[in-house]
């Protein structure tokens, strides 16, 4: 029989898993309630994928649009999920976002400002108003750090390069614990727990043409699926209208939305602005079907509709496809971005930092100069684990979920800028309400030493066998067999 009782045993109130913006948000607050609480994460604290949201933090301030409203938010949140989202979850989501992006800024955010100091919002796609709070382009590096350094001084350990194998339950079905693996050593580690968040992000590394970084593997979906959690909408998968097309080593890396929010326009290789022939019937009312009428829109004319480029990303992303497969497409296969045309090279250096840099450096193209060449790219998962919408937590007693791995905010598709609220305001409510789950139970659950002898076993046994499929290979089937859908 496998050994395993010289395996280290640590013990916290609240353990989450996932050290991005919803972890740390649901660390904040559990360790702020006076909970035990450590956060195991598979790469290095302050790397999380949190980063490579860049336009914005969503939530209806009306620091430059008076007329906007969590209600309005609300609404435009249902209406760009198709109306498939939990409700209850968007009310929530539209109606705290704007109180946790204020104590962002007590906690020492650096946010962009208007004239009168307040801070300052911008366009982005399927918002009525104005309602991006940003830090030029790099609003989710911003929002990592401050909530990180915030963190640190709460007593919250930290467990880095630590990759989670499987929950472990006790015999009532309640989540007692973690086993986990430290990436460097390959030795085993188990965390015993009150409650466990998962914070641990998508799964987009199952494309071939994707902006998510290497640790974007799904793997808060299994460990969830395998303790008995319930799934949903799983085949609601989001791509980014625009990533990087060329050259082929960056292909997919993330353009943001800003780009269009600050006025640029998206051209066919005729150099039409063709978004104008793919506006959905719905969205008519508000949107520019002249090119005159979306120049006054830029020039901020009271009235003016805003620009197509503006639509939803389901929208624009198959808009592109369209043009691409229609012989129109750029000459790498995406569409032109340009900016250079609408923004002036200083204000484009100003307020697109990361992205002039990202080009520079990436393509050797100025984009004050130049167009971009964008295309699709697989981005954000909008299924995931079921969640009550109150307290964040699965049909699994003990076990919670926030943020990107947690389902029904977002219904069928998000809109840009929502994540990062989604982050702040559910990472809060999970970290708060784990911490009361976690309050009622007076000694820590036992570990069931047959489920970790299982758990090792299984991780182990890969490394033992002498045939087999290699997993390498059935990743780049997997890939090509998604990019194919």
């Amino acid at each position: 029989m496998l050994d395993v009782s010289g395996i280290k045993v640590i013990e916290h109130d609240i353990l989450i898993v996932g050290a991005g913006g919803a972890g740390l948000s649901a660390a904040i607050e559990a360790s702020g309630m006076g909970m035990s609480t450590g956060i195991v994460m598979k790469s290095l604290l302050g790397k999380a994928h949190t980063v490579m949201a860049e336009g914005g933090i969503a939530a209806a301030l009306a620091n430059v649009d008076e007329r906007d409203h969590w209600k309005i938010h609300f609404r435009d949140t249902m209406r760009g999920g198709k109306f498939l989202n939990v409700w209850r979850m968007a009310e929530l989501h539209a109606k705290i976002a704007p109180e946790r992006v204020r104590l962002l800024e007590e906690w020492g955010a650096v946010f962009d400002r208007t004239q009168k100091g307040l801070i300052n919002q911008r366009n982005f796609g399927g918002h009525r108003y104005p309602r991006l709070a940003h830090v030029g382009d790099r609003t989710g590096l911003e929002m990592i750090r401050t909530l990180q350094d915030h963190g640190i001084h709460q007593g919250i350990e930290t467990y880095m390069e630590c990759t989670a194998l499987d929950l472990l339950k006790n015999e009532k079905g309640e989540v007692s614990g973690l086993v986990c693996m430290w990436r460097e050593t390959g030795t085993f580690i188990i965390f015993k727990a009150k409650a466990v968040i998962l914070a641990t992000g998508g799964g987009g590394r199952g494309w071939e043409i994707t902006s998510n970084s290497w640790e974007y593997t799904g793997d808060g979906y299994a460990l969830a699926y395998e303790a008995g959690a319930e799934l949903m909408d799983m085949e609601f998968t989001q791509f980014h209208p625009t990533g990087m097309v060329w050259p082929p080593s960056v292909k997919g890396t993330l353009v943001t939305e800003s780009v269009r929010g600050e006025g640029g326009l998206l051209l066919n290789s005729k150099g039409e602005r063709f978004m104008f022939n793919y506006i959905p019937e719905r969205f008519r009312s508000e949107t520019a079907d002249t090119v005159e009428e979306a120049a006054r829109w830029l020039a901020g004319e009271p009235g003016a509709r805003r620009p197509p480029e503006l639509l939803t990303r389901d929208v624009v992303a198959r808009a592109i496809n369209a043009e691409v497969k229609a012989g129109r497409g750029s000459k790498h296969g995406g569409a032109y971005l340009n900016i250079a045309t609408q923004r002036s090279a200083e204000d484009i250096k100003k307020k697109l930092p990361s992205m002039y840099h990202q080009f520079k450096v990436l393509a050797e193209l100025d984009i004050t100069k130049e167009p971009m060449e964008v295309g699709p790219t697989c981005h954000y998962f909008m299924g995931g684990i079921r969640v009550d919408a109150d307290t964040t937590m699965s049909s699994v007693p003990g076990l919670f979920a926030c943020g990107e791995c947690a389902a029904g905010m977002h219904g069928a598709n998000r809109l840009g800028g929502n994540s990062l609220s989604d982050l702040l305001v559910f990472g809060y409510l999970s970290g708060k309400n784990a911490s009361v789950y976690a309050g009622k139970i007076a000694q820590p659950p036992d570990v069931d030493q047959d489920q970790i002898r299982s758990i090792v076993k299984n991780a182990t046994d890969i490394l033992n066998r002498e045939s087999g499929e290699n997993p390498y290979l059935l990743h780049e089937e997997l890939e090509k067999i998604c990019s194919r859908m």
